[in-house]
């Protein structure tokens, strides 16, 4: 099953220079005032609308499975501002955490 989100954005070219910087995301055809983004098998279309008359806003976080967590890490250095360091979590999980532009938390995990 495919998943694609939609998020609101304050700022498409703000957001758009983001996730072009971001290594493994690229950008995919889109019309009016959205922006779509692919990579790491997820797809997320970003829009300027304000669809839900408030500010831009998610209480989860989004997480995204890589197969080398070292260098996805050492990629997004200087590239985003870090919701926490790479880690060994006691569930199991090797991963970190980025803050997006936009507010929204980003996680990449080591992926099998």
């Amino acid at each position: 099953m495919a998943l694609t989100l939609l998020l609101r954005c304050t700022d498409l070219e703000r957001t758009r220079a983001f996730y072009t910087a971001l290594p493994g995301f690229s950008l995919a055809p889109s019309t009016g005032d959205t922006l779509t983004v692919t990579g790491h098998g997820a797809r997320i279309v970003f829009t300027a609308a304000d669809l839900w008359h408030r500010a831009p806003t998610l209480t989860g976080t989004l997480y995204f499975t890589v197969a080398d967590i070292d260098a996805a890490f050492a990629q997004a250095q200087g590239r985003a501002q870090l919701a926490w360091t790479l880690q060994d979590m006691p569930y199991g999980a090797r991963e970190f955490g980025i803050v997006d532009c936009n507010g929204y938390i980003l996680a990449f995990q080591q992926g099998a």
